[in-house]
């Protein structure tokens, strides 16, 4: 082969290349732009990546770092409070039964008397009775102890210590 062989052949190839030369330089333009809006968008975020002062990355893993211990004390407290509060659920008054009746077989007065149980969640707490007559108003409270007392109850205050236990046991069925 030859040098003059391949003069047409360099020919065509040089008139190829200077008719695709605007098309690449064009696209190495286009190329170009596309790099330099994907710079400055990095930067931006990269910007807000950043927290305090300086802008620095280090600064920035320095303050998550001490947000992060922060929120690890707020939640051990958190802690230590919600297991305070719940032991104080535990022994506050969560079941109420109340029951109204006529202590008097002849049926006059009405149903003024009462009987409230008042229960914490472990049964415990308190059956308190009135019984109204016209002439004396009487009070009294009975220990309730899992549930159970030590002194004799009524059909009126078993029937409120059952009401109170059913509420508990509602409670107890929401959790």
């Amino acid at each position: 082969m030859s040098f003059a062989s391949l003069t047409p052949f360099g020919a065509d190839f040089a008139m190829r290349l200077a008719l695709a030369a605007p098309y690449v330089a064009l696209g190495a333009f286009l190329l170009a732009a596309v790099c330099v809006i994907m710079l400055i968008n990095l930067r931006r975020r990269l910007k807000r990546l950043a927290l305090g002062r300086n802008g620095s990355f280090e600064e920035t893993i320095t303050i998550l770092s001490r947000d992060m211990k922060d929120i690890k004390e707020f939640r051990t407290e958190l802690e230590k409070y919600l297991k305070i509060a719940e032991a104080r659920m535990q022994q506050s008054i969560r079941g109420v039964g109340l029951v109204r009746f006529n202590p008097f077989q002849e049926g006059t007065g009405g149903n003024q008397s009462f009987c409230a149980a008042f229960l914490d969640e472990k049964g415990d707490g308190v059956v308190l009775s009135t019984l109204y007559a016209r002439d004396r108003v009487g009070v009294y409270a009975k220990p309730i102890l899992k549930g159970t007392s030590t002194y004799e109850l009524s059909k009126e205050e078993h029937e409120a210590l059952a009401k109170a236990q059913a509420q508990i046991a509602e409670h107890a069925k929401k959790k």
